[in-house]
């Protein structure tokens, strides 16, 4: 059996990253992601060096763009690492724009450096079509392929199938890496579908203690929280990840204002507050075949899902500070998506620095707020009038907090069930990953009663 070594996202919910060994002068690097919250030491410059040997590594492999799994790609290339960088065909378009932006916030703000950068980057991104084999590795020792499927988390996400075969032993092995798994029912994307077996399963489990509400609760729940602020004359904050979350709630919104009667809902702005959304929101846009048989429906009937006549765009800052001082004045109802989408920085601190201390605002969580973050600490005390520190300052609460899980990417604990049960082959190893250690605890008892009832032997390790 192949060993797997961890060099973060094992024990905690951000990090991600972990490396195959096929033998002693070959392995894969599935994912290179940044440390956030309380998964990030104090001393975080010195977390982000690339300290592990990838002399043996011949490719990395991305599950998908979110800055979890791929921030701490600038310093495994200075590292040196020149081998291909592997992932699907939307995430290669979408990649370079997560690693421009990475480099500006932590790395450099020098265009020349950052332009030298974004080449080399390019140079080695490798596109791979979903469902079709690509050789990684293939000498006299060993060969190995890999498959992307598609994952339903965010657009590009995959999770990766890889086929190895030792050809001194002759022995070969499967092993899965589910990268993020997509909840069932998310807007946009295709649920993912079970492979049809492996021996090792690396398995993410942000959601492994919980289950989502269905789509039509969650739906219902937004749409209260904003009517809510139609009532009180105030702003829904949603700090939301720049892809993926931002652009499930601008289908949603649309949804919603497009069905209303209320003319208040018509007019309705629902404003983006970040230019890196929004260039995330063009390429959505241009990537239409990739999204679901729901969202090209409403397409063909003459919708414009991701661009509505309610959808405004903020790219200054200067745009920026006027338009959350205008909303925090006038109270003008309106819904703001804007990152960080765990109130880690970003443009929604400003909001919440202006507008968490009154009772006509709202601030409405759609994603998981790790811990550590400033978001964990406001959907945790808000609702009972704590307060929260934002920049040194003591802030009390007194917005409504809400909070949707069923709108968060990640499967739940019944998909995560589901994507092992329907497997034919169900998997001997299953390592947990990606998730805090009550989930992945929990999750693992679920499992291994599931087995259990089908006379079955699993091995689940559980965050090594």
């Amino acid at each position: 059996m192949l060993n797997i070594l961890h060099h973060g996202g094992a024990t905690g919910v951000t990090g991600s990253c972990h490396q195959l060994l096929l033998n002693s002068e070959n392995s894969l690097l599935i994912d290179c992601g940044l440390f956030q919250g309380e998964d990030a030491h104090e001393d975080s410059f010195e977390q982000l060096q690339i300290e592990f040997d990838i002399s043996t590594v011949k490719a990395l492999v991305i599950t998908h763009v979110h800055i979890d799994h791929v921030g701490r790609l600038p310093y495994l290339l200075a590292a040196g690492f020149k081998g291909p960088i592997l992932c699907s065909e939307p995430s290669a378009k979408l990649l370079p724009l997560v690693i421009e932006d990475a480099l500006k916030i932590g790395f450099t703000r020098n265009a020349e450096l950052i332009e030298r950068f974004q080449a080399q980057l390019t140079s080695q991104i490798t596109a791979a079509p979903y469902g079709k084999r690509h050789t990684v590795v293939s000498n006299s020792d060993v060969t190995t392929r890999i498959k992307l499927k598609r994952a339903g988390h965010i657009l590009g996400s995959c999770y990766i199938e890889v086929s190895h075969q030792d050809h001194a032993t002759q022995q070969k092995e499967r092993i899965i890496f589910s990268g993020d798994l997509g909840a069932s029912h998310a807007p946009l994307l295709p649920a993912p579908k079970s492979p049809h077996g492996c021996d090792q399963l690396v398995l993410e489990s942000t959601y492994g203690n919980r289950t989502h509400p269905d789509r039509k609760n969650r739906r219902a729940v937004l749409k209260n929280a904003i009517e809510n602020a139609l009532t009180n004359g105030g702003t829904v904050m949603v700090p939301a990840f720049s892809i993926g979350r931002t652009q499930e709630l601008l289908y949603e919104l649309e949804g919603i204002i497009f069905e209303a009667k209320n003319a208040s809902w018509k007019s309705l702005e629902v404003i983006v507050d970040s230019p890196l959304a929004a260039r995330f929101t063009r390429v959505y846009r241009e990537l239409k075949p990739y999204w679901d048989d729901e969202a090209q429906k409403r397409l063909k009937s003459g919708r414009h899902p991701l661009n509505f006549a309610n959808l405004y765009t903020v790219d200054s800052h200067q745009e920026h500070e006027q338009t959350v001082e205008y909303l925090a004045k006038t109270g003008r109802p309106a819904v703001v998506i804007a990152a960080s989408g765990m109130c880690a920085g970003g443009r929604i601190m400003n909001y919440l620095k202006a507008m968490l201390g009154d009772v006509r605002h709202q601030v409405l969580f759609v994603g998981y707020q790790g811990a550590g973050t400033p978001g964990r600490a406001i959907q945790q005390y808000g609702p009972q009038g704590g307060w929260v520190e934002i920049d040194g300052e003591r802030i009390d609460i007194k917005a409504g907090i809400t909070s949707i899980s069923g709108y968060s990417a990640h499967a739940d604990q019944q998909n995560l069930l589901d994507f092992v049960k329907r497997m034919r082959r169900w998997p001997s190893t299953i390592h947990l990953v990606h998730g805090e250690r009550a989930a992945r605890q929990v999750l693992k008892t679920k499992l291994e009663a599931m087995y259990g009832r089908k006379g079955k032997d699993v091995r689940v390790v559980n965050g090594e």
